[in-house]
């Protein structure tokens, strides 16, 4: 099986079965306004490929080039909570910008809620980012000492 598929049976079942829940997933959200959400997935492709994708490309090039941040790992200090941000965002866009009345009547839960949501989710991100990037020089002065208690350690063994 290995060499046919590539990786064991367990893999292929797991695969399989995920598979099939998605299928499952996918007729029942089809069941309703099919049409809408077909043009709603389609659309949403064709924006982040033909839109989004390039813009994505400009916004980290243009980053890159402000002074001090050419270094990596502050790039990606920025760059991560942006891109939590803006997966929130596309997955939620309809709730964030103002569900549908039939929200509300659908689920019993109120609708208004989901941009100061989003709003709070994305400070928290970008807050947990600069913590991590402010704790970094502990973080890497912890590691060396830890290093040379391990080096000092094994050249006495």
């Amino acid at each position: 099986m290995r060499r046919w598929y590539g990786e064991g049976p367990l893999h292929f079942v797991i695969l399989a079965v995920s598979l099939a829940v998605a299928g499952y997933a996918g007729v029942r959200l089809l069941d309703g306004d099919w049409f809408a959400i077909t043009v709603w997935f389609v659309g949403a492709a064709v924006l982040h490929d033909l839109l989004l994708v390039p813009l994505y490309g400009l916004a980290d090039r243009a980053l890159r080039r402000v002074p001090g941040i050419r270094r990596r790992s502050l790039t990606n200090t920025l760059r991560v909570p942006t891109a939590l941000s803006g997966l929130l965002l596309l997955v939620w866009f309809p709730l964030i910008l103002g569900p549908d009345p039939r929200y509300e009547r659908a689920t019993a839960l109120p609708g208004g809620v989901f941009l100061l949501r989003w709003l709070v989710i994305s400070a928290l991100l970008f807050a947990i980012s600069a913590l991590w990037r402010l704790t970094r020089p502990l973080r890497r002065r912890r590691s060396t000492a830890d290093a040379r208690l391990t080096d000092a350690s094994s050249t006495r063994g």
